[in-house]
């Protein structure tokens, strides 16, 4: 089963620069598209209120995009805040893991997301999915790599018993590299919407302005996105960059 104008999809949109890029690669490659999102007590919680305005914005800016776009549905898993430590549920401080994998590690969240959006995209015939997972510029978490979501694939095929296809358009890609698609994408209005609107500082910081956004500057999600649009800069001026 492959991407084509005549499937219907799903996209896992949390608000934050990847999922937005997925957002529009999937505008790009399917004929209908639904969003889907998840409040698990984040502590970053800023990012479900900013995809309201980035869809708003999507269907207003871009109209062919508009006529594919479907509704979205914002599903409550706040239970996981109180079930699971990590720094992004607001119930982990200083503690090292075992596994030295980062304070912001939410195990399992990509697996209960994949399986929430499959079981709801049952009855609307939505079969393909697509998630913001990479592989390259990351913070470490084992459910963004590859062999977790072509577990998670087959195992939706098995426990469904209907052939869904899991897309993860950026999991090669460095985060300038993820720039630079949604320039392809969406062209310079694209890459300013993203910049506006989208949310990715764990710690919710919407009041300091950065070029590359809105965040604290400092946690480990602004690094990357920073990281990455400096890169990206770089490249498109006619430096080499690293992306």
């Amino acid at each position: 089963m492959n991407a084509n104008n005549n499937s219907r999809s799903m996209v896992l949109f949390s608000g934050g620069q990847d999922s937005a890029t997925c957002l529009a690669w999937a505008l790009n490659n399917f004929g209908y598209v639904e969003t889907i999102g998840f409040n698990y007590g984040q502590t970053h919680a800023v990012e479900l209120s900013v995809r309201e305005d980035f869809l708003k914005f999507i269907r207003k800016k871009f109209p062919n995009w508009a006529k594919k776009l479907g509704p979205d549905r914002l599903v409550d898993m706040s239970f996981l805040s109180e079930i699971i430590k990590s720094t992004l549920t607001g119930n982990r401080e200083s503690e090292i893991l075992e596994k030295k994998l980062p304070l912001s590690f939410v195990p399992g969240r990509n697996l209960l997301f994949l399986n929430t959006a499959a079981s709801y995209g049952y009855d609307r015939r939505l079969r393909h999915l697509v998630i913001g997972a990479g592989e390259v510029d990351f913070s470490g978490y084992p459910d963004c790599k590859r062999e977790t979501l072509a577990a998670m694939s087959a195992a939706i095929k098995c426990g469904i018993e209907e052939d869904y296809e899991i897309h993860s358009p950026l999991m090669d890609l460095t985060k300038a590299k993820v720039w630079k698609l949604a320039h392809e994408l969406g062209g310079r209005p694209l890459i300013d919407l993203i910049l506006e609107v989208s949310h990715t500082c764990y710690l919710g910081n919407r009041e300091s302005r950065h070029e590359w956004g809105y965040g604290c500057g400092s946690c480990d999600a602004c690094r990357l996105r920073a990281k990455g649009w400096f890169s990206y800069q770089q490249t498109a001026s006619g430096g080499k960059g690293d992306g």
